[in-house]
């Protein structure tokens, strides 16, 4: 029997949970750590198939994963009656007898996953079919005040848009959010937000009648990378660093086909030392990139308002494609020192792959060439490319979605069953 929808024993710091009794330890088995992996298990590998070649013959499926035509005729006949797979009878080969010589693919029209991107400023909702698309995705400004309050918000917001998909069934929610995240548990530590022991699982579990898992947001985005980006399978060797950068700054760190979410959190690049005389901060890194940084500096230069709608990085931006040469400086000037940012990671980690994602990389991307060059003057190592997000501007639904996917790319079978058990129950 598979495992590997188990909740994990571990968690963030050991410390004990208390939410004032109000959800009980029951909640507690509908949140699930996400496996942000490369699938393995045969079910899981057969799924993968299809999904990504799809409309597939078995004999192809077996060919393309290694594994037995007996395993692989036995995983698509649980598949078809779990209701992931569907059978292709118009394109079946001419003259072939038999069902193994009919084509399979995903049946992704009944399905949806949602996911949900907490930000500090933004929270994003994400409708996702099977195949990992992008079906639609809003956005509301992230509630403030109280954290009971702000869930409570959010939770609402997510059951009235599930509303919206009367021909798709909901099977699992996922989250990816800033801060310190405990993935085995649901429960979110977001300064910026003004969180503690935020029981974001157990809401959502409880509001939406539906499994729940939770990850920090740089790993989702590394994630997403690793399941729905289009390149070669990893080996088991194989290292890959996503660094992200917008509000924030963080990275994460993919091992063998796996992201790599230490129990006690992600760490944090942060601190980083970073030096700007423009851009200003505190000498680290954040401070001097983020977005907050820059739209400071712009004041300061005077071609920012100091408020109101006009007052955005999106305003810094289109005065640098209109030529403003206070605003190119600026975004140069940060482009400079990511690349350099970069490198020291890239120093310290020597990945064999390394990936740059958030809007700091990609909504201006007449500055990637300023970061690829701060990138090769700053590295001592040999030259490595940098590849940009295969995501562009839609990075963070990207990791949403891939959070509230994963369980269900590890263990397509497991994941259904548990998702009726929960809708069962409700």
């Amino acid at each position: 029997m598979s495992t590997l929808l188990t909740p994990a024993t571990t968690t963030r710091g050991t410390r004990p949970r208390t939410s004032g009794g109000r959800y009980p330890q029951a909640l507690l088995h509908h949140i699930v750590a996400p496996p942000l992996r490369i699938p393995e298990a045969a079910a899981a590998a057969v799924f993968s198939a299809a999904r990504l070649r799809g409309p597939i013959a078995r004999d192809v499926i077996a060919q393309a994963t290694g594994l037995s035509i007996a395993t692989v005729n036995r995983q698509v006949t649980a598949l078809l009656d779990a209701g992931l797979l569907r059978e292709r009878a118009d394109l079946a080969v001419s003259g072939a007898i038999g069902r193994p010589r009919v084509p399979v693919e995903v049946d992704h029209e009944p399905y949806l996953t949602l996911g949900i991107h907490l930000g500090a400023r933004t929270t994003s909702i994400v409708a996702t079919d099977l195949l990992g698309r992008t079906l639609d995705v809003v956005e509301t400004p992230t509630p403030h005040g109280s954290q009971t309050a702000a869930l409570a918000a959010i939770a609402g917001s997510a059951r009235t848009y599930l509303r919206r998909w009367h021909r798709r069934r909901p099977l699992w929610v996922g989250v990816a959010s800033g801060g310190v995240v405990d993935s085995t548990t649901g429960y979110l530590d977001h300064p910026r937000l003004g969180w503690s022991d935020a029981p974001v699982g157990s809401v959502l579990a409880e509001s939406l009648g539906l499994p729940v898992s939770l990850a920090s947001h740089v790993d989702a985005m590394a994630g997403a990378e690793l399941l729905l980006g289009v390149r070669r399978q990893p080996t088991r060797t194989t290292t890959s660093l996503y660094v992200y950068a917008r509000e924030t700054v963080g990275y994460a760190l993919s091992i063998g086909g796996q992201v790599h979410s230490p129990a006690s959190g992600p760490g944090t690049i942060a601190g980083l030392p970073a030096h700007s005389d423009l851009l200003g901060g505190t000498g680290a890194l954040e401070s001097t990139v983020s977005d907050e940084a820059v739209l400071t500096a712009a004041r300061a230069a005077g071609f920012i308002p100091t408020g109101g709608p006009a007052a955005t990085v999106t305003a810094v931006l289109k005065a640098a494609r209109r030529g403003d040469e206070r605003a190119v400086a600026l975004v140069t000037e940060r482009a400079r020192v990511l690349g350099e940012a970069v490198a020291l990671l890239r120093d310290m980690l020597n990945p064999d792959d390394l990936v740059v994602g958030g809007q700091a990389f990609t909504e201006y991307p007449e500055a990637m060439g300023t970061v690829e060059a701060a990138f090769v003057g700053r590295s001592v190592l040999p030259r490595r490319d940098l590849r940009v997000t295969a995501f562009g501007n839609r990075v963070q639904e990207a990791g949403a979605g891939v959070v509230s996917l994963s369980g269900l790319y590890a263990d397509p079978i497991g994941a259904m069953r548990r998702a009726q058990a929960r809708r069962a129950a409700v």
